[in-house]
């Protein structure tokens, strides 16, 4: 089960979408409007918004869609019975609505209308709504025994509108390049390549970078919008640990000598000589890499020690 949520102005258009005849459209549910035909719907949704006019945006509209699986257990009563309790756990009560299923699609979903005016002229809060309608699906879906999809690799992309058709090709993308990127240059010309351009959110006027913005389409997403693991915290990490992996995969196949069991001064004094170059950028491509990737897993540790010991304080 999974919630779509838009606001409008227009809820005439509203009524109209909703109750149009070609979507084979069924009222399960419905309070405090007259539903004499989609006319008295408006009008009565109208009357009511007029109680608070400092509302840009009265009309509240929230699609709720089912798992094809559901489908059988899935009755009209039941339908109605999870958008009411949705309803309530969103805090969406004492004011108008209405609730109709569609059949136009091949998964079951209802639409609820309602007004964002409360029978007492006050807003029905929208803070932190889709977080707070992200739980409560998740809470249905357990409650009713519902299909859980599988995320994100599972929805059918065929299927979906702007911008969420743009938001899955970016997903599609990011999900291969961070996988196989080991630094930044390289991950932004491999996007720059499939349309995608990337820009940095900087903390106020400083260099600190503290989020990323990929751009596709036309459409602008965060990336911790397009999924968690697309912040530019998580990028950067994934990138460390990809070039971290690299390096340790040279190590067998280009470093490995037979090492004597007991090394003399003589030989101790060249390993040490050798790494003094490649601090100074002598040496082997090998041996500079191996050496690079050793001060960065330093650094690393380095923090993470500092970390706990703020922890500790």
């Amino acid at each position: 089960m999974m919630a779509k949520i838009t606001k409008g102005s227009d809820f005439k258009g509203e009524v109209d979408y909703i109750l149009d005849k070609d979507k084979g459209t069924q009222v399960v549910a419905y309070d405090g409007l007259f539903m004499e035909n989609k006319d008295t719907i408006a009008i009565s949704f109208n009357a009511q918004s007029q109680m608070n006019g400092k509302v840009s945006k009265p009309v509240g509209h929230i699609a709720l869609s089912f798992s094809k699986e559901d489908e059988p257990c899935l009755t009209n009563r039941v339908m109605a019975n999870i958008a009411l309790e949705y309803m309530e756990r969103m805090d969406i009560r004492d004011t108008q609505f209405f609730i109709a299923r569609h059949f136009d699609k091949e998964h079951p979903h209802v639409h609820i209308a309602y007004n964002r005016i409360d029978n007492n002229g006050n807003t029905i809060s929208d803070r932190n709504e889709r977080l707070r309608s992200s739980r409560i699906c998740k809470e249905l879906t357990m409650k009713y025994g519902l299909h859980m999809a599988g995320g994100k690799d599972n929805v059918k992309r065929n299927r979906l509108k702007e911008p969420d058709k743009t938001k899955y090709e970016l997903y599609d993308i990011l999900k291969a390049e961070v996988g196989r990127c080991s630094n930044w240059n390289v991950l932004v010309a491999n996007l720059k390549r499939q349309g995608v351009e990337v820009n940095f959110k900087h903390k106020g006027q400083t260099n600190e970078i503290q989020g990323i913005v990929f751009t596709k389409n036309g459409y602008h997403f965060n990336g911790s919008k397009v999924d968690r693991r697309f912040s530019y915290s998580k990028i950067d990490a994934a990138l460390q640990l990809n070039r971290y992996g690299e390096r340790m995969n040279l190590i067998p196949k280009v470093c490995t000598t037979d090492t004597p069991n007991a090394t003399s001064d003589a030989a101790r004094g060249e390993l040490v000589s050798g790494s003094l170059e490649l601090l100074n950028g002598h040496g082997s491509s090998c041996n500079a890499t191996d050496a690079e990737a050793n001060l960065e897993m330093a650094e690393i540790l380095r923090r993470k020690k500092k970390r706990k010991r703020g922890i500790r304080l």
